[in-house]
């Protein structure tokens, strides 16, 4: 379920963070290692087509697998074309959802990342609209 839209500011201020060039596994960079390796505007990075970008705040927990929890935002874009196998942002029948697309032929469903529930199947009748594909999401651990 989705329960908040955004759209990104697009002449954001910007906010570049410091990247280590330490490879980390679960870690903090070396205290030894002082080589900053460049700095990181996170709007550069998440987002490609600001006109064609928002973001919306997701509840519950169908797509965990992919690593999306609720609570976390995920950046849309509208921009791109959607292909099988990509997370989207979809509407089946006037109720928003965020589903892995599977496409087979003529054949279409949303697919969870959770085994508790079931893929949307499309029948003739229903009523899909992709309102973009997901390219990021952002957590908040606090």
């Amino acid at each position: 379920m989705i329960t908040t839209l955004f759209r990104p500011v697009f002449q954001p201020h910007r906010l570049a963070i410091p990247v280590y060039s330490s490879h980390v596994p679960a870690g903090f960079p070396s205290p030894a290692d002082d080589y900053l390796e460049q700095r990181l505007d996170l709007n550069e990075l998440l987002i490609h087509d600001a006109p064609s970008t928002f973001m919306v705040r997701v509840t519950g927990d169908s797509m965990v697998g992919a690593g999306i929890s609720s609570g976390d935002v995920l950046v849309v874009d509208r921009s791109l074309t959607p292909a099988h196998g990509q997370i989207v942002l979809a509407i089946v029948d006037g109720d928003f959802t965020v589903k892995r697309l599977h496409r087979r032929g003529t054949r279409v469903a949303l697919i969870p990342e959770n085994p508790a529930y079931q893929p949307i199947e499309l029948h003739d009748g229903q009523e899909l609209q992709v309102w973009g594909v997901v390219t990021g999401c952002v957590k908040q651990f606090l």
